[in-house]
């Protein structure tokens, strides 16, 4: 007989811990990540667009609209997810996915490719809190929400390992028919539909607010439109009265920036001014993503001496050395380095994460604030891309890789000069509990009956003591 989550012994295996709903939750999150973000035209969407005749101009002029329009949707998108359900918010974002990889087969064009980027961005706006916050709430729903960490960063793997397999089929698949990538990719996301679809209702949640606007039949455009403003006005409040969400927020920025900028923009100008040819760059992308793809399922190597906070800055210095220390080695030590870079950026991620979902208050709009943060990553970004491009236009690459390791060192030292000096305290919010590691090794949580079962856990995942 299933004993029930309720009445787990305090100290029980992680391994044992979950209740059937909280499988089906993290396996179909397993699918809907993988699937959604199997985008098979990445590495080829540049040639494919300069086959369709279209200029750098107009390619990179479309990559600028794309984060814009990224950055201003993540807000909106946010609210419609906190209002009609994040569950509701991941099936509209795989329906316009899939549309999107579609309007490349019917119109290679340059407004046929407008449409399918802003159609990306939409429905990866959709989803990019959403998914977090289903999955966090679904979790603590089950009293299982100590298997989050591991779960997000296993979702992150299963991602990055299909990709590795799946890319260096586009180019034989794009000689039998040319738009192969783009059909595949919609494919992938009507995949990712079926699992949403197959996502069961989060306990507690009353189905009307998954099939309307959650006010008990008072649907009226003007109550949901002053509901959307009553949910932004609370995740501003909540970041701006809550100082240690903030910051954990800002700490992220350094690890996506980085991670970003190295993996989208410099990656081929560092092999490049390394000597390392083009026909090499698949293979030295796939080395990365495999490194990436095991460290994020395995978080729970990293030490228990360190709380989860004190993990991200670490692995954000060593990003940070990293990119300098590419000025100084040869072809085989800078690839040697960005595979270090990736194992350390698989596992910032999936810890910074969870920081920022156990810093959320109660009942706070949360996919709101997932979104928060993501257009702070994504605007910091878009000003990092600015300046990498003004380097590598005057040659100075070196520079670049020295002044972004700088740039971070002098942003985390600030970072932990607050947290020690106890201008920004660790809030004890109400239910917070003190966490250790869990029992898989992991930065995480106790067992939600060891801190009381208490609604909000510590925010740094750590137990409270004196900091040396």
């Amino acid at each position: 007989m299933r004993a029930r989550p309720g009445l787990r012994r305090p100290g029980a295996a992680a391994a044992t811990g979950l209740t059937d709903t909280a499988r089906r939750i993290i396996r179909l999150n397993y699918g809907f990540q993988l699937l959604f973000n199997l985008l098979w035209w990445m590495p080829v969407f540049y040639a494919y667009q300069k086959e369709a005749g279209l200029s750098d101009g107009q390619i990179f002029g479309i990559q600028s609209i794309y984060y814009v329009a990224f950055c201003l949707l993540e807000i909106p998108t946010g609210l419609i997810a906190d209002r009609i359900g994040t569950r509701n918010c991941l099936r509209a974002g795989a329906v316009v996915m899939t549309a999107a990889n579609l309007a490349p087969v019917f119109s290679a064009s340059y407004t046929g490719f407008l449409l399918h980027f802003l159609a990306i961005a939409a429905g990866r706006s959709l989803t990019s809190g959403a998914a977090s916050a289903y999955l966090y709430d679904g979790l603590r729903a089950q009293r299982c929400d100590e298997h989050y960490l591991r779960a997000e960063g296993t979702a992150r793997a299963l991602g990055l390992a299909a990709k590795v397999v799946c890319w260096p089929l586009v180019g034989p698949l794009m000689a039998l028919a040319h738009p192969a990538p783009y059909v595949l990719s919609a494919a992938s996301a009507a995949g990712s539909l079926v699992c949403a679809v197959l996502l069961p209702r989060l306990a507690g949640t009353k189905p009307g607010a998954e099939a309307a606007d959650g006010t008990g039949g008072q649907s009226g455009g003007g109550r949901r439109g002053g509901a959307f403003l009553r949910d932004a006005g609370t995740a501003l409040r909540c970041v701006a009265s809550s100082p240690w969400l903030a910051l954990v927020m800002v700490q992220g920025v350094a690890v996506f920036t980085l991670s970003r900028i190295c993996q989208v923009n410099l990656f081929q100008p560092i092999l490049l001014d390394h000597g390392i040819g083009e026909a090499s760059h698949g293979g030295v992308l796939a080395a990365m993503t495999v490194a990436e793809a095991v460290a994020s399922a395995r978080p729970q190597w990293l030490s228990r001496r360190l709380p989860p906070v004190a993990w991200v800055s670490v692995l954000s210095l060593a990003l940070a050395g990293t990119l300098a220390a590419m000025t100084l080695g040869g072809p085989w030590v800078v690839v040697a380095l960005l595979c270090l870079f990736a194992a350390a950026t698989g596992f910032a991620f999936p810890i910074q994460r969870k920081l920022v979902n156990d810093a959320v208050p109660a009942h706070a709009p949360r996919a709101t604030l997932l979104s928060v943060e993501s257009i702070v990553d994504r605007a910091v970004c878009a000003l990092a891309a600015i300046a990498a491009g003004a380097y590598l236009s005057a040659g100075r690459l070196d520079a670049l890789l020295w002044h972004s390791a700088l740039a971070t060192a002098v942003l985390l030292g600030a970072f932990q000069l607050l947290l020690r000096s106890g201008a920004v305290a660790r809030e004890d919010r109400d239910g917070a509990g003190a966490s250790a590691t869990t029992q898989d090794g992991a930065p995480g949580l106790t067992d939600p009956v060891d801190a009381g079962r208490k609604e909000t856990l510590e925010p740094d995942g750590g137990s409270r003591r004196p900091r040396t």
